[in-house]
């Protein structure tokens, strides 16, 4: 009895001993971690700030054009995207009819589309005088000169009273309109058949015809076009509709370049906003006009930015300051002359050239605005591991 006494003793005393060690190695350790904290005066804060810095040099920065801007609050619109088509402008373009039936011939090679023509030009020459019908150059040649005949003869007749008045009218009528036929026709008559010119100066935006095709009168030969007043026709949801009154502006994008192309650095102004949606869309037209700088192709579709109440105090950062990695959004900050930092940041709505941000800036930052993704490369090339070769 007495031993088993003692052997429970033994056991409780080791039990109270191992505590009393572990309690003393967990407040060492708590001990030894705030000293370390206090010792360096730095946290696991102050430590990731320095941590995370990019070391992006001067001479890097102006070998790949990098810019900087400043964040500063301002005047941000609210935005509408949507899809559209540039059409060209009313009175912007003209077609070129054929003036007689015939075979067609191009008074030079190079009309073709995308030629520049003058107004006055010569595009073809139209001719029927190898046709069964004939030569119709011809053809009123020949009425009007049997119609002056005609003509010359009745006056005589009517002032002996041998023909009345009224039929004298009737065969003046007939002169008259055979004189106009010819006189409309002998202006371009060659000798290679009708010429057809160009009723105004630009660029053929269609050719419709080939060399030797067979035309009618009144048959489209070509479409010129100006180009120089283009239309953009935005496509716009009816759930936008109580929104389209407060629209003053568009940016809009090309499929085919990069660019940002602002209405208001294009003489751009408003034309007209649909009332009712047409036949089975469930969209509403918007129609700007503006000028063309010569870069915008017409019949190309793009996406359009509508562009209506103004909200104020927004930060926004351009469309090429923004990267993206597993679908967050980032832009680089320059805290010193050769560091920089990556932010995340919220956005909010895209103008085409400027994006909305609703968290993750402030007035007076630096954010890097041309060479993000250059910068972003050197934060990749910098974690790196570093290897050895032997």
């Amino acid at each position: 009895m007495k031993r088993i006494y003692t052997i429970v003793i033994i056991i409780i005393t080791a039990i109270f001993i191992c505590g009393c060690t572990s309690n003393s190695k967990d407040e060492t350790q708590s001990r030894d971690s705030r000293e370390h904290a206090d010792g360096h005066g730095e946290g696991p804060e102050a430590e990731g700030e320095h941590g995370d810095e990019i070391t992006f040099t001067e001479q890097q920065a102006e070998a790949v054009g990098l810019e900087v801007e400043e964040v500063v609050p301002g005047t941000f619109s609210h935005v509408i995207k949507t899809s559209g088509q540039i059409l060209t402008a009313q009175g912007d373009e003209a077609a070129v009819v054929a003036t007689s039936s015939g075979i067609v011939s191009f008074a030079s090679p190079s009309i073709s589309e995308g030629a520049a023509v003058r107004a006055g030009e010569a595009l073809v020459n139209i001719s029927a005088k190898n046709l069964p019908e004939g030569d119709p150059a011809a053809k009123l040649k020949i009425a009007w000169e049997a119609a002056l005949k005609e003509y010359r003869r009745a006056e005589g007749l009517v002032g002996e009273q041998i023909i009345s008045a009224k039929e004298f009218e009737q065969t003046r009528l007939r002169y008259e309109t055979a004189k106009t036929a010819y006189e409309a026709q002998s202006a371009s008559v060659t000798a290679s058949g009708v010429k057809v010119v160009s009723p105004i100066s630009g660029y053929i935006k269609n050719r419709l015809v080939g060399q030797g095709d067979y035309v009618s009168v009144g048959q489209t030969i070509a479409v010129v076009s100006q180009n120089r007043r283009l239309q953009l026709r935005a496509e716009v949801s009816e759930n936008y509709f109580k929104s389209l009154k407060s629209i003053g502006s568009a940016n809009f994008q090309t499929s085919y370049d990069n660019t940002v192309y602002k209405l208001s650095e294009l003489d751009g102004r408003l034309l007209s906003f649909g009332k009712t949606s047409a036949g089975q869309s469930f969209y509403i037209p918007v129609i700007f006009e503006f000028d063309n700088i010569g870069d915008i192709v017409p019949g190309s579709f793009v996406s359009v930015y509508l562009l209506s109440n103004a909200q104020e105090n927004v930060i926004s950062v351009p469309v090429s300051a923004l990267t993206e990695e597993q679908g967050l959004n980032f832009v680089y900050l320059q805290v010193d002359e050769d560091g920089y930092r990556k932010q995340e940041v919220s956005l909010g709505q895209s103008n085409g050239d400027r994006v909305q941000i609703l968290s993750g800036l402030k007035a007076g930052d630096r954010v890097v605005s041309k060479g993000a993704y250059q910068v972003k490369l050197a934060a990749v090339s910098s974690v790196m591991p570093e290897t050895h070769s032997h």
